[in-house]
């Protein structure tokens, strides 16, 4: 990933934003990069990512994430069809079956 791809999706937030707010405000926790524009807040994907960026920014290193822009929408895109899945069959489960109650 280039530092101006996007990492969080539903916010467009950069690489580069996540890794430079990483270093200018020093969070305590990973979760903190949310203050960056709004970074793992959405859809959730992004969050192992945040965590990889806090590390690397703690140690010392340059954010590293390996997967290409194209190949990380794909993964989230996945990532987002279970999460609807697993809402729906809640849902479901929650409900009552009205052909059951007459």
């Amino acid at each position: 990933m280039q530092p101006e791809d996007h990492v969080c999706l539903c916010y467009h937030v950069s690489l580069r934003k996540l890794t430079n707010y990483a270093r200018r405000e020093r969070p305590a926790v990973a979760s903190q990069l949310s203050d960056c524009l709004g970074a793992g807040t959405g859809c959730g994907w992004c969050r192992p990512y945040l965590q990889i960026i806090f590390d690397d920014c703690r140690a010392g290193r340059d954010p590293q994430i390996s997967d290409g822009p194209g190949e990380y929408a794909i993964a989230r895109e996945a990532y987002r069809a279970v999460r609807r899945a697993e809402r729906a069959a809640a849902r479901a489960e929650s409900s009552p079956d009205v052909s059951q109650a007459e």
